[in-house]
């Protein structure tokens, strides 16, 4: 069975190679990688045995893992050179305070939005705390859970602030820290405003400097798409475990919740749509641009993963501005997370309310969780760790208990895949209008 398993994968490499080689086009690629994987895991799930899939799954991961750490191994690399390439080609250090304001205004808005969408869903679905049941999984994330909150209650908002300023840029390259993204395109930003300073006083050095880091940022843009080139085989292997190891049980027993979760999830994406037709983009257009980002998004559940995949489909295909396309990238993966920070606190926030004796379809109570989760979200990449983290903080914050969080650790992984392609969504979404906006698109 694990031999048969294994070639059955192996083969359908092949195949998505052979697809790929022949069509030249990677989203329809990938979107097939993704179906059959999901398809193979399912099957996997019912015909196998335990032994049989463990084992299966880690000579899979071999190649689901494996790219996921080529992303990972990159994005430093990427965020550092590609931004200060960028910011050296800016005529003034001003334009980066615009492109900055513009692109957290739009992630932030956009949280907004998603967790009052979330709100919307939990009423017309009558979605509650009370009646779920806690396995032993689940008191063991219970536990957890409690542990983290103490861990969140102790970071101040100056103290999370302060976390951005690297104070070894060095250590900040390697991802030491949490907020490690963040500190490594502020210590771009200042190396590109310097560049750009040394120009000023001397044309000729700064046009070498210049020169060189755009040297530098080509050579790194061409690694990154040696391995985007892969994604095809990293989602399928990805979608594999998912299928394999879903618990369908669970699934079906916290159903609502799940459909819920994906009608809001939806809605946001026509959010986003809403927005760019407005402002002059065709939704169908960029949504057929930005598939692949989405569908690896989706199987890796990684917003940070994903920044080299955001970034080229930003700048190739939607002809976004490479600096815009690099912060909105970036800060998106930390900061105003559309489904994690915003639709997913904001439901487990309404569903509690009820057992402590608060309404939670008063206006003033609906006015304060959408601020508080719009101002949570800017200061989750303070801690990392995601959806559980964003909602620990707005549950803390609100003074409501956090069990909760641990009773629907079970579809987690479910739910967590369309939030992330959510999250990564509103990123682009935001460099798009902003490079729009400003009129910055290439």
């Amino acid at each position: 069975m694990l031999f048969l398993t294994l070639a059955i994968f192996a083969l359908i490499l092949v195949l998505l190679g052979y697809l790929y080689k022949k069509t030249q086009k990677l989203g329809q690629t990938v979107f097939v990688g993704l179906v059959l994987g999901l398809g193979m895991g399912a099957l996997l799930q019912n015909v196998g045995d335990e032994g049989t899939i463990k084992t299966a799954l880690d000579w899979i991961n071999l190649v689901g893992s494996g790219y996921v750490r080529l992303l990972q191994m990159i994005v430093m690399p990427l965020v550092f050179v590609s931004i200060l390439s960028a910011i050296t080609r800016l005529n003034e250090a001003r334009s980066l305070g615009k492109i900055s304001f513009s692109v957290l205004s739009v992630l932030l808005v956009t949280t907004a939005i998603a967790a009052f969408i979330g709100i919307i869903m939990v009423q017309i679905f009558g979605l509650t705390a009370e009646g779920l049941v806690a396995g032993e999984r689940e008191l063991a994330a219970q536990t957890r859970v409690l542990g983290r909150a103490d861990q969140i209650n102790a970071l101040s908002v100056p103290a999370m602030l302060l976390s951005f300023i690297p104070k070894n840029p060095f250590a900040e390259l390697t991802g030491a820290n949490p907020t490690s993204i963040i500190s490594v395109v502020i210590f771009s930003a200042f190396l590109g405003v310097a560049a750009l300073s040394l120009r000023k006083e001397n044309q000729e050095l700064g046009d070498r400097i210049a020169q060189g880091v755009e040297t530098l940022n080509k050579l790194v843009a061409r690694l990154v798409r040696f391995v985007i080139r892969l994604t095809p085989y990293g989602v399928f292997a990805l979608m594999i475990k998912v299928g394999a190891t879903s618990k369908w049980a669970d699934i079906l027993n916290l159903g609502s919740f799940i459909v819920a979760s994906y009608i809001a999830i939806f809605l946001m994406f026509i959010v986003h749509g809403v927005l760019l037709l407005l402002s002059g983009i065709s939704p169908i257009q960029y949504y057929k641009k930005v598939m692949p980002t989405l569908a690896f998004a989706f199987s890796s559940r990684s917003s940070a993963a994903t920044i080299p995949l955001n970034i080229e489909t930003q700048t190739d295909k939607l002809g976004n501005n490479p600096a815009i396309a690099n912060f909105s990238a970036t800060f998106g993966a930390t900061i105003g997370q559309n489904g994690c920070a915003g639709i997913y606190p904001a439901m487990l926030a309404v569903m509690i309310a009820p057992t402590v004796g608060i309404d939670p379809f008063s206006v003033s109570y609906i006015a304060t969780l959408v601020l508080v989760v719009a101002i949570s979200s800017f200061g989750i990449a303070g801690v990392g760790g995601g959806a559980t983290f964003a909602a620990i903080v707005v549950l803390s914050t609100l003074g409501l208990p956090l069990e909760l969080v641990g009773l629907l650790i079970s579809i987690e992984p479910l739910i967590d895949m369309g939030r992330t392609a959510l999250n990564v969504n509103g990123a682009m979404t935001a460099g798009t209008l902003s490079s729009k906006w400003l009129k910055l698109k290439e």
